[in-house]
């Protein structure tokens, strides 16, 4: 099946084709989700290197088990949360990272068309700060904060993909955003 075809494809209609009659579309796949996946983790584990290790084994995972993936339900919230149990394994078998690095998309509103060298001094200097703020927030926190305002996931995506509750989903997101403006407050010494 050419390319374009397969890329019109819904996601589980390009499962269901893979495990019937194409594994080489199973590529598709790859090109929808790899870059998503990698973001997604990246952002958990902080190292973009390790990140795509990671997701490479996300990724052959799932094409392993596509068997086992039921059409009725989302192949996105089922590849997400085969490339989340990657990460937690992988961090579990290491120690806490200090840093989380950023990248441009969650950066995008402190950039401006045309700004002074004052300006970007200080939103490198924002930058670091709020970096500093998240490396503390715990990964189950992150997680959700991550997925819901970075990955655009519903709370229904989330709860599949973490395998919680949609009410813990709500919960946490919301201490997670209480977490981070407290971090940012006592990081920038105010109480």
């Amino acid at each position: 099946m050419k390319r374009d075809v397969l890329a019109s494809l819904s996601d589980e209609k390009l499962v269901v084709y893979v495990r019937e009659k194409d594994k080489e579309a199973y590529s598709e796949v790859v090109r929808r989700y790899g870059d998503k996946l990698w973001r997604y983790v990246q952002y958990m584990i902080r190292d973009g290197d390790l990140a795509a290790e990671i997701v490479q084994r996300a990724m052959v995972k799932g094409y392993e088990n596509l068997n086992s993936f039921d059409v009725r339900r989302k192949f996105s919230s089922w590849i997400y949360r085969i490339a989340h149990n990657e990460t937690i394994s992988e961090m579990r078998g290491r120690k806490k990272i200090l840093y989380w690095p950023l990248d441009a998309d969650l950066w995008g509103v402190f950039e401006s068309r045309e700004q002074s060298p004052e300006d970007k001094l200080d939103d490198k200097l924002m930058k670091e700060w709020l970096d500093s703020c998240m490396a503390e927030l715990s990964e189950k926190y992150r997680a959700v904060l991550v997925l819901y305002y970075l990955e655009e996931k519903s709370y229904e995506e989330i709860s599949e993909i973490l395998r919680i509750s949609m009410g813990t989903v709500g919960t946490r997101l919301s201490r997670g955003k209480a977490l981070v403006k407290k971090l940012c407050k006592r990081n920038n010494g105010e109480r």
